[in-house]
């Protein structure tokens, strides 16, 4: 995020003015624009989407019970923050229904790391998350291959495991399946 990236005060209408090449969030009351995901970002969420898909959303060879979406406009308070993943539990949210955003908070979120997010990435959106009572949280990095998986201690985010380079993870909310981490960054 740039000097020139923030504007104090923001309101849903600048949000929604903000260039479509950029990803747009209000935090703290600030606009906070940033570039489309690099091709390595992508790549890993795509990837992680597609090993936690089948088993958790779909219930294909695993235990279902999950509805996980790719960048969805979540409205936590007065922030409005889109995750790169997030998950809610078919006990909290039974049914995806059609709509722009979501006020419910996930269960789980992943920000996917680049240069350009991991400062309100960390700092900000992860307070948020927690603040908002979401139960786990996991950071991907592409550039150091590796994940951190944070779980929700009452007020704030602990962090409890790191994986990294070609590593099996088996981590909350998605113990049951590993997913192996090299997949994430195969170019």
């Amino acid at each position: 995020m740039g000097k020139g990236s923030r504007r104090p005060h923001a309101t849903y209408e600048d949000l929604r003015a903000a260039p479509e090449h950029r990803v747009a969030e209000i935090i703290d009351g600030e606009l906070y624009t940033s570039p489309r995901p690099s091709s390595l970002h992508a790549r890993a969420a795509t990837r992680l989407s597609s090993r936690l898909g089948p088993p958790y959303d779909e219930g294909i060879g695993g235990p279902g019970g999950w509805i996980l979406l790719i960048e969805p406009e979540l409205h936590l308070g007065p922030h409005v923050v889109v995750p790169d993943m997030a998950g809610w539990r078919r006990e909290r949210l039974a049914e995806l229904p059609d709509v722009p955003h979501f006020t419910l908070a996930p269960d789980w979120v992943c920000e996917v790391l680049s240069p350009a997010t991991e400062r309100i990435d960390r700092l900000k959106k992860l307070r948020i998350y927690a603040g908002s009572a979401v139960q786990n949280a996991w950071l991907v990095s592409p550039a150091m291959r590796s994940i951190e998986v944070y779980v929700h201690t009452g007020s704030h985010f602990a962090l409890v495991a790191t994986y990294a380079d070609a590593e099996e993870v088996r981590a909350e909310p998605f113990a049951e399946i590993a997913v192996e981490l090299s997949a994430l960054w195969e170019r």
